[in-house]
């Protein structure tokens, strides 16, 4: 791999060359270790992804590393085992003592979904669930999956879809009265009912189980007593084995969008295996997730927010102590941080889940990576003292992200704008030793030619506002360039979606291929991104569709001031609300921008009201309450509309690409249809590209490579080649 990246754009001048060599390098996406003799030897399992463009898929792969304690506090590394693809496997859990792993798998032929259990001799135990039918498709992914061990390594706890009898599909010639297949019987009043679901990447995600399966017996149940308006995720087991503890999302009146919205109202419930009674942990109007059981079993920690409002937001560390179930009490560790001080390291919590190991041996201090201005660092919490301590400040990775603490040994991922991700592993010192930590490369990847990037800090004009009302506190852009011998360069404008959601100074194929390609790339943070505390997030409120313009176009303005870049070559590259407010700069400024490239592009606010699986960020977004029951009235439709770019659509004059998937639940992908019509009409070069699989994220390794290669090839032929 270095070898053939060290040629740089030299052998890669199409920008679908760009982007396959430089989307080889592997995502870390997990790691688990487990003790060897002795307890100063480790192994490492990781596993990794990468896009497998000739098969148009992702491949899947393990790693196998050993780590040895040295007599100082240090560590060697070594590899263990060749590379082993996984593309099967859908979870796995390494069992608490790391002797056992749970995998769950499903069957390439039948389909099946199996739960297997292996250690050292080998399979143990293999239980077909779909054969069994007590449930429909285990939760896999997103925020209700989980697949926990017992503290007795004797049963696992998982979340798959209640079962639903199958739907019978009448024909023409079938008698009336005749007898169906007994599994295929179901009331013909309720096979067309509409089933509600979790929205978008959930759609399948309607009712979701908890279910335990009992390793020696056998047997498999779905855990009664959890009350029928919760929808039950995230869960493990309590002290004992006597109980579960999970996360419970409200669903009624109705469901929301839940991916991405970590404002819903939530709860961390305790069910009692024995009684079936379910008791309320946390606050009982809040949205607490991600519960964390120390080690030493005595204090569980868990996030919360607030419920509305923006969708997410700054959260507060939270914790419960107990002696027994019986005898506890509930504390906040760290509070929502509302505005960071100038030179103050800690910018509040944006993560939305904690890992599934974090907490150290001494079941004291927890380890953890959040946003933290343009940053994601790993933060160290002493739960007792309530401080927090930055591990990764400074560090010249921009994007740390901790995969496993087991044994007072942290796995780590690490990646800037211009290196991808490295694995690397450390000793986690005594309390108040922590730093510096001495940080060992297990898989060091290499720096990508050609590709620099910096860290512009922005700062708005006061705008008369009360500082309560409207944040004029600093926000942040990450320059991305090409080498200065090509400059002037050509600049990419990218205000990201969300709109609460950062550009951290990370790893992107996609933007490193830009640089490739001879662009410069502005990821701009604007004021409402995640990272900079909450008041910044509250300050968009109301100010959609002009803060964040405006804060877009100052830091284009700012780069442009200060870089060697070429005022007269601009683009825009956005998706979703940073689609949204690309749209407004076209109009604001019709002839300042050559070529403009969208992805699941929000144009019309009213229009969304009855089509998004969030409406409620329709009235959030103007600072308007939004409840259940609510129906629009006029005067917020048209204010709506005044604030959609489709209204001023008429002034846009630049070449325009639209790439939107047909599946899109979040925002409807008649947006950009609508959009393409009145552009066509009114003769501005548009192009409208329709992924019928698609949804908003138009994730996929096929997708991504055929958006970003056109993307590519519209800001080449309408920008010009540098």
């Amino acid at each position: 791999m270095a070898s053939r990246t060290q040629q740089g754009t030299e052998a890669a001048r199409s920008p679908t060359a760009c982007y396959w060599e430089l989307s080889q390098f592997p995502a870390i996406t997990g790691a688990a270790l487990g003790a060897a003799a002795g307890a100063q030897s480790f192994q490492l399992y990781t596993e990794c992804s990468r896009p497998d463009l000739p098969r148009r898929r992702l491949l899947r792969f393990s790693r196998h590393y050993s780590l040895h304690r040295t007599g100082n506090g240090g560590l060697t590394v070594s590899r263990a085992a060749l590379s082993t693809e996984i593309n099967n496997q859908l979870l796995s859990r390494d069992s608490p003592t790391g002797q056992h792993r749970a995998v769950l798998s499903r069957c390439p032929q039948q389909g099946h979904e199996l739960l297997e259990v292996w250690g050292s001799s080998g399979r143990s135990h293999s239980v077909d669930l779909t054969a069994l039918g007590k449930h429909g498709e285990v939760y896999t992914e997103g925020p209700f999956a989980c697949l926990a061990w017992s503290h007795s390594e004797t049963q696992l706890l998982y979340v798959a879809e209640r079962s639903r009898p199958k739907r019978w599909a009448p024909c023409a010639w079938d008698v009336p009265g005749a007898a169906r297949p007994a599994e295929e019987v179901e009331d013909e009043e309720e096979q067309f009912v509409y089933h509600e679901d979790w929205g978008e990447a959930l759609s399948t995600r309607s009712v979701p189980v908890l279910c335990a399966l009992d390793l020696e017996s056998s047997s498999l149940s779905v855990l009664e007593g959890i009350p029928e308006h919760l929808s039950p995720g995230q869960a493990l087991w309590s002290p004992g084995d006597h109980g579960v503890v999970f996360v419970g999302w409200w669903h009624e009146p109705f469901r929301l969008g839940l991916s991405a919205c970590s404002n819903r109202r939530s709860g961390i419930f305790h069910l009692d295996l024995s009684s079936r009674s379910c008791e309320l942990l946390s606050a009982e109007h809040g949205a607490a997730f991600s519960p964390r059981l120390s080690p030493d079993g005595r204090r569980l920690l868990y996030l919360e927010g607030d419920v509305g409002g923006p969708h997410r937001q700054c959260l507060r560390l939270c914790m419960v102590s107990m002696l027994t179930w019986q005898t506890r009490q509930t504390v906040t560790v760290l509070d929502v941080v509302q505005e960071p001080t100038e030179g103050e390291s800690f910018a509040g919590l944006f993560t939305e889940v904690l890992p599934l190991r974090c907490w150290a041996a001494d079941s004291q201090r927890v380890v953890l990576s959040t946003p933290q201005r343009s940053r994601t660092d790993l933060l160290l919490v002493d739960t007792e003292a309530a401080t927090v301590t930055n591990l990764t400040a400074g560090s010249p990775e921009g994007c740390w992200e901790l995969l496993t603490l087991q044994w007072d040994l942290l796995v780590a991922t690490c990646s800037a704008p211009h290196h991808p991700p490295s694995l690397v592993v450390a000793v986690l010192p005594p309390a108040g030793q922590e730093l510096p930590l001495c940080w060992v490369p297990v898989e060091d990847t290499p720096i990508v030619p050609a590709v620099t990037w910096k860290t512009l800090t922005v700062r708005p004009p006061c705008s008369g506002q009360s500082p309560a009302v409207h944040s004029t506190q600093a926000f942040e852009a990450l320059l991305l360039s090409p080498p200065d011998s090509m400059a002037p360069h050509p600049l990419v404008v990218c205000p990201h979606g969300g709109p609460h959601a950062v550009f951290d100074a990370r790893w992107r194929p996609g933007m490193a291929a830009l640089c490739w390609l001879g662009f410069a790339v502005l990821l701009v943070n604007y004021r409402g991104s995640l990272g900079f505390g909450q008041a910044s997030i509250s300050s968009l409120l109301s100010r959609v569709g002009e803060q964040d313009v405006a804060d877009t176009q100052l830091a284009v303005e700012q780069a442009l001031h200060s870089e060697p870049l070429d005022p007269h070559r601009l683009a825009l590259l956005a998706g979703s609300h940073g689609a949204f407010i690309a749209l407004h700069l076209l109009t604001h400024e019709p002839k300042r921008y050559r070529a403009c490239a969208l992805r699941s592009p929000v144009s019309n606010l009213p229009a969304l009201l009855g089509t998004s699986d969030i409406p409620d960020w329709r009235y959030t977004s103007l600072g308007l309450p939004y409840s259940f029951e609510r129906v629009p009235h006029a005067e917020e439709v048209a204010t709506m509309l005044l604030r959609s770019p489709i209204a001023q659509a008429a002034r846009v004059q630049t070449p325009v690409l639209l790439c939107v998937g047909a599946r899109d639940r979040r925002v409807s992908p008649t947006q950009a249809v609508e959009l393409y019509r009145v552009l066509r009409a009114r003769g501005v070069p548009v192009r409208l590209l329709w992924y019928p699989q698609g949804g908003h994220a138009l994730a996929g390794v096929e997708m991504e490579a055929d958006v970003f290669k056109n993307c590519a090839q519209w800001l080449l032929q309408h920008v010009g080649l540098p």
